[in-house]
């Protein structure tokens, strides 16, 4: 994450603070003035806004009072709840924070050399890729001496404001923070990738298997410093900001500030129970309005735990937005969570290091068809191939996989209106062995992302080992935009761009030939192999002109499912192609059989069971066990 970092707008921040000391003036950013642009990108503003720097504000100005804290944030007259709470989250994160607000004490106002201070702020902001900094002044936006938007407890606090006013600006106006995502401020603040986890349709409230299982991942994820944030949807316009009994507010977004497994009981007798309770802390950006239910503030329920305990959890009666709730309550009240994992990439760590390719494509509209790279989704079946295509593959016999796809972000100005998202997603296929060029046919789909207007979309996946195709798209065809797309495996996957649909023409291929035909060749499985008792350690080797793609050894069995593919681009179609098995032993392996394969286009049946055979071309002989093939040839090298 501590890449190096790009000046946003060619803002130089030490060189425009050098030269503005020099010429002793407050800076004013010409990026970002003090204007109604600034401020809205549609409709007209309401009380007469007054742009006021913090010292016209209050006496004593200050970037941090008593250091940063979550209880410090309060949401503004804008609705963004969602950068507060992600805020919240952030502040409980000193690395994190340190990264966002970079040399934070030389930013600090000094009242012994106010001479220094020329008005001058810098953020950074984790954006399509890159870490950018983002330079502002400090003239923000008051009505009546009060700060509109997100502000502190303390009048003479102004982090909180600042940093909402850095990102404003790269969103391109302060309404354009107006109902945004949690998501994207957490992955903005961290680098990191944001997993949505719908609370509902997973039942977790009543499946407690489930909830367990979810409860040590989001421990996991706020143990290694990532950052969470819950909600509960709002379904209509009434809903929003709607307040529940419980005292829980809808289409509100809560940062998840601690979670903990709480020791019960009292003295020696709480050890040898030993009995803990998930629990989670939750803040309200609002500052007030809290949880009344069980493990609110002045329950009764906190008899149950140590004063000890309680003085560890931080828990206090204080009407401040923050509170403490079982995570089954919150998987019963709430409806979303969003975890934002850092994933570490690091090898100098005790924690699981991840392999990161990260890849920058588009969708883009062109006149030829085989240039074109905005297809639609799958259902546009004539153009879908059309998309931008990736191949990664995994190395391990199962592997857990993380991918990320995220769109370049629009801002919203007043001449071009709001930045809107397109409908995103992506689906997986697994593919051949040794593909080398862009898929043109339907192959067995693995994994697919749901589709949804968000600037990012994100999948985990168990995938056994094999190769592999990303095809990133557009919900509709015909849209262009640019994104981001990263892949997460244990070890490197190799992921790459496939740029051309069949083999390239160069100037050997007049002397050493061009392929006339394409075949894919899929071996199913075998059955009656020769075998010992425990059953063979079977695996396949299909050759055809001088190439080779193995399978994994299946482990003891005599009706293995190998479920390998190979291509082929064949310049000799007339030779046959050849499909081996073996036996793996530790010496020397053995061979089972083989078959040959004519594959001609005109082969009507797919699908193939074929005695084994001996390798003896004299006089062939059955040897025991059949092998399942399923053929598709064509001359057409871009069928398949």
């Amino acid at each position: 994450m501590f890449s190096c970092v790009k000046a946003y707008e060619d803002q130089n921040y030490s060189s425009l603070k050098r030269a503005c000391l020099r010429r002793k003036v407050l800076f004013e950013d010409p990026h970002f003035p003090a204007t109604d642009d600034s401020l809205y990108y549609k409709g007209a503003p309401g009380p007469a806004v007054r742009w006021k720097r913090p010292k016209d504000i209050c006496e004593d100005p200050r970037l941090f009072v008593d250091g940063i804290s979550s209880h410090d944030l309060h949401q503004g007259q804008v609705g963004n709840c969602w950068f507060v709470a992600a805020c919240s989250s952030l502040a409980s994160r000193e690395l994190l924070w340190q990264k966002v607000i970079p040399d934070w004490k030389e930013q600090e106002w000094d009242p012994e050399k106010p001479d220094n201070y020329a008005g001058i702020f810098h953020f950074h902001f984790w954006r399509f890729g890159e870490w950018v900094d983002v330079v502002i002044d400090d003239r923000l936006p008051t009505v009546n001496n009060q700060l509109i938007y997100c502000h502190s407890n303390s009048r003479n606090e102004f982090w909180c404001a600042l940093v909402e006013k850095a990102y404003a600006k790269l969103a391109g106006c302060y309404q354009a923070l107006d109902g945004g995502n949690t998501a994207d401020a957490l992955v903005d603040f961290t680098g990191g990738v944001s997993e949505p986890i719908d609370l509902t349709e997973g039942d977790f409230a009543n499946d407690e298997a489930k909830r367990n299982q979810l409860f040590e991942r989001v421990l996991k994820v706020h143990s290694r410093g990532g950052l969470i944030s819950a909600s509960i949807k709002a379904v209509t316009a009434a809903d929003m900001e709607a307040r529940l009994g419980c005292g829980l507010v809808k289409g509100h977004a809560y940062a998840v500030t601690d979670v903990r497994k709480v020791r019960l009981g009292h003295g020696l007798l709480a050890f040898f129970k030993s009995e803990k309770l998930d629990m989670i802390r939750l803040r309200n950006p609002w500052g007030e309005r809290e949880w009344n239910g069980p493990w609110s503030d002045t329950s009764e329920e906190w008899q149950k735990v140590s004063k000890t305990e309680r003085e560890k959890m931080g828990v206090t009666v204080q009407d401040d937005g923050e509170f403490w709730m079982t995570f089954e309550d919150m998987c019963r009240y709430f409806t979303d969570i969003i975890k934002c994992r850092l994933l570490n990439t690091s090898y100098l760590s005790i924690h699981k290091t991840w392999e990161e390719a990260r890849l920058q494509g588009a969708w883009t509209r062109h006149e030829d068809w085989w240039q074109n790279r905005s297809g639609g989704c799958i259902n546009h079946k004539d153009t879908f191939f059309q998309n931008p295509q990736y191949i990664f593959e995994v190395k391990k016999p199962e592997d857990e996989v993380l991918i990320c796809i995220q769109q370049r972000p629009k801002r919203s100005t007043r001449r071009e209106g709001k930045g809107e998202n397109l409908a995103i997603g992506f689906d997986i296929y697994k593919v051949e062995e040794n593909r080398q060029y862009r898929m043109h046919s339907l192959q067995h789909k693995v994994a697919s992302s749901i589709y949804i207007n968000s600037r990012s979309v994100f999948l985990r996946t168990d995938q056994p080992e094999g190769r592999y195709v990303i095809i990133p798209t557009t919900f509709e065809p015909g849209h262009t935009g640019e994104f981001l797309l990263r892949v997460f495996t244990d070890v490197p996957s190799n992921c790459r761009e496939l740029r051309l649909d069949e083999p390239p023409r160069t100037c050997w291929s007049s002397l050493c030939g061009y392929p006339k035909q394409v075949t894919q060749v899929h071996v199913l499985g075998a059955a009656g192999l020769k075998d010992s008792t425990a059953g063979a350690n079977s695996y396949v080797i299909i050759k055809c002109e001088g190439e080779k793609v193995h399978s994994p050894v299946q482990k003891g069995t005599s009706v293995p499912e190998y479920n390998v593919k190979g291509i082929f681009y064949r310049k000799k179609p007339g030779q046959p192609i050849t499909v081996q098995i073996w036996n793996h032993r530790v010496l020397k392996d053995e061979f089972l059989g083989q078959v040959h394969l004519k594959a001609e286009p005109d082969d009507l049946q797919a699908l193939h069971t074929l005695h084994l055979r001996d390798r003896n071309s004299r006089q062939p002989s059955d040897l025991p066990g059949t092998v399942a093939v399923h053929i598709v040839s064509s001359a057409s090298l871009t069928a398949i």
